[in-house]
């Protein structure tokens, strides 16, 4: 059974910085693009962040361009988010998710219930 299991949240005053960590046992890491997603209070779910299966295509959700970063280790089977510059916006409960690419590069999420996600919370 695959497991994903999020950690490295935490409160941070604005500017500060945090990384996050994504363990993923239970399948052959490598082969799965992934992907971190996070939700504020109230709202509902956003994609922040994917990477490919061999970490060299990334993308990322317009408002956090410049200060978040994500990669992957597959060795260890782990993917980061590593988040510089936070602002008191970036508060939410960060998930990470596996996934896929289309042949124009669409995210395509896999299947299946979400984890417990880990809370940043960014203070002012």
């Amino acid at each position: 059974q695959v497991q994903l299991v999020e950690s490295g949240g935490g409160l941070v005053q604005a500017g500060g910085s945090l990384r996050l960590s994504c363990a993923v046992s239970g399948s052959i890491f490598s082969l799965n693009g992934m992907g971190w997603y996070r939700q504020a209070p109230g709202n509902q779910r956003e994609l922040v962040a994917t990477i490919t299966t061999g970490g060299k295509t990334t993308y990322y959700l317009d408002s956090v361009k410049g200060r978040f970063t994500i990669s992957r280790d597959n060795a260890k089977n782990t993917m980061y988010l590593q988040m510089n510059s936070l602002k008191p916006e970036d508060t939410a409960a960060y998930y990470c998710r596996r996934g896929r690419f289309d042949t124009v590069g669409h995210w395509i999420p896999e299947f299946g219930s979400w984890g417990q996600g880990t809370q940043v919370t960014v203070s002012t």
